[in-house]
C-alpha cells in the first residue's frame, strides 16, 4: 500500500513539474497539499513516505478528530480550506496551522481578537470566487481589495501570503483556466497596490491542476488522485 502512495505522489509530483516548465518555473515551487477530508489518520500516515507538504482539511471538528488521534500531524502544516464559520474559530486556532479560506471581514476581526490572546501570527489565504458561482465560498475579485486592506490595515497577527480559489467544477479548459488567470491578474494589481509580495496561488485540485500550475499556481490541493476516492458511508 504505501509504494503504491508513493507512486501516485510521483506521478503528480512527475505532471506538476512538467506543467511547471510550461510555466517557465519548476516544480518545486508548487507545494502539494494533501487533502485528507474523510480520510482516515491511518490513510494520511502513509503519505509521509510520499512525501507530501502538508495537509489539507475541510471540517474543523473532523480536524480535531484525527489531530487527537496524531497529534504531532505527522511535522508537517495543517491548512483550514474550508469556509471557516466564525463560531468555531477559536477551535480552528487549536489545530490548524493556516488558513487558506479567510473570506470575510467579519471572520477576520474574529481571528485576529482571538490570536491576541497569544500573540500568535497565522498565515493566511484570502479565498477568492473567481468562477461566480452562487454555491462557492470566497469574496468576489472586486472585493478583495477591500478585504485585504481591512486585514492589512487592522488585524496585525494574520499575514497574508496570498490568493486561494476553486475553478469552476465540471467546466471547460478555456473556462477554468479563465478563473485561474484571473486570480493571478488579481494578485498582481493587489501586490503593486499593497507593495505585498503575495507570493502563494493556492488554484488546482485533482481534476485541473495541470492547468493551474500552467496558469502559475505554487499551491494544489489534491485529494482524490492521492487517496482514491471518497467514501461517505
Amino acid at each position: 500500500m504505501v509504494e503504491h502512495v508513493r507512486e501516485r505522489v510521483a506521478a503528480i509530483r512527475n505532471r506538476i513539474a512538467e506543467a511547471a516548465r510550461r510555466s517557465g518555473r519548476t516544480g518545486d515551487e508548487v507545494t502539494l497539499l494533501a487533502v485528507s477530508k474523510t480520510h482516515p489518520v491511518e490513510a494520511m500516515k502513509k503519505l509521509l513516505d510520499g512525501p507530501v507538504d502538508g495537509f489539507g482539511e475541510n471540517r474543523v471538528q473532523e480536524a480535531l478528530t484525527k489531530r487527537a488521534l496524531w497529534p504531532d500531524g505527522g511535522g508537517l502544516p495543517w491548512h483550514m480550506i474550508g469556509h471557516l464559520q466564525r463560531n468555531k474559530a477559536r477551535k480552528a486556532l487549536d489545530v490548524f496551522d493556516r488558513v487558506d479560506s479567510l473570506d470575510g471581514v467579519d471572520l477576520a476581526r474574529t481571528l485576529e481578537r482571538l490570536l491576541q490572546e497569544t500573540d500568535r501570527v497565522l498565515p493566511v489565504l484570502i479565498e477568492v470566487n473567481c468562477s461566480g458561482e452562487d454555491a462557492k465560498s470566497g469574496v468576489s475579485p472586486a472585493e478583495a481589495e477591500a478585504l485585504l486592506e481591512a486585514v492589512v490595515s487592522g488585524c496585525p497577527h494574520l499575514a497574508v501570503e496570498g490568493l486561494m480559489t476553486i475553478g469552476p467544477l465540471g467546466g471547460r479548459e478555456g473556462e477554468v483556466r479563465g478563473a485561474f488567470a484571473l486570480l493571478r491578474e488579481l494578485r498582481e494589481r493587489l501586490r503593486s497596490s499593497f507593495a505585498l509580495a503575495l507570493p502563494v496561488l493556492s488554484m488546482g485540485m485533482s481534476g485541473d491542476y495541470v492547468w493551474a500550475v500552467e496558469e502559475g499556481s505554487t499551491m494544489v490541493r489534491i485529494g482524490t488522485a492521492l487517496f482514491g476516492q471518497r467514501s461517505y458511508d
